[in-house]
């Protein structure tokens, strides 16, 4: 059996057939897994645990060969999704390979900008643009491989961005308060922990110094008296010898969490 882990699908599997190959032994796989990072050095052990690897089997694939790439999935403890080539390039185009776009360009509208603009820089846009630090030429192939769905996408956030934009102009709000507002509703739809239906958390943020160990005595605080942190994001201060650990807990959970860091002799912003 063979298989591949290629982003995009549906281009693979026509170029199969017109290279007469036999399409019982494949099987197309994509694994949606890493970050940002490439190269061996971003590799890990755990890189797929939990991940859904996308598995595209069309209907000449034989049994055996969709058992053993779905054997290959368990061994990497990740999750087999079954879909057809067509609908995984165009899932793939809306969760992934627009945002991709987006963040590149929103990044690329730094490059001119003023230095004390840049100064100003919080996590906003620092969120917004992580994945933009990818690397061009992979994310150049990958779109080209998957461009009429990429283009879909983008035509519609062209069409959602020129009315925000004219309604800016106009300073019609309503217009601007439904695109917000249908963010939100987007938004949580993503899975949340576990795969499970998106949770809300309360964030508890905490000044941690910028010195060896320090987080990690933050963490180990917080796990000795027996909270589960759900999520935790780090916040740099510029010109400023601390961070902000925002440490997501369940909303039963803040308070109590506040009044033992605090008896830990931690800052909280509460």
């Amino acid at each position: 059996a063979y298989t591949d882990l290629a982003s995009t699908k549906s281009g693979l599997q026509r170029a199969l057939g017109q290279a007469g190959a036999d399409p019982a032994s494949f099987v197309g796989g994509h694994p949606l897994a890493g970050s940002e990072r490439s190269g061996p050095t971003a590799a890990r052990g755990d890189l797929f645990e939990g991940r859904p690897w996308v598995l595209t089997p069309s209907a000449a694939s034989d049994a055996g060969a969709v058992a053993a790439v779905e054997e290959l999935v368990r061994l990497c403890r990740a999750v087999a999704v079954v879909m057809d080539p067509d609908a995984h390039d165009r899932a793939v185009a809306l969760v992934s390979h627009a945002p991709q776009v987006l963040a590149s360009l929103v990044g690329a509208r730094l490059v001119d900008a003023p230095e004390d603009a840049v100064q100003l820089a919080g996590q906003g846009v620092r969120d917004v643009t992580r994945i933009a630090a990818s690397d061009p030429a992979l994310w150049t192939e990958i779109l080209g491989g998957n461009a009429g769905a990429v283009a879909d996408v983008l035509d519609g956030l062209a069409r959602d961005l020129d009315a925000v934009r004219k309604a800016l102009r106009a300073g019609e709000t309503s217009q601007v308060t439904a695109a917000l507002r249908a963010g939100n509703t987007g938004r949580a739809r993503l899975p949340g922990k576990h795969g499970g239906e998106a949770a809300k958390y309360t964030v508890v943020p905490v000044l941690v110094p910028d010195r060896p160990r320090e987080l990690a005595r933050l963490l180990t605080d917080v796990g000795d008296a027996d909270f589960n942190i759900e999520d935790l994001q780090i916040e740099h201060s510029p010109g400023q010898p601390v961070g902000l650990a925002k440490i997501a807990v369940r909303p039963d959970r803040a308070e109590p969490l506040v009044a033992e860091l605090r008896s830990r002799g931690w800052t909280v912003h509460w």
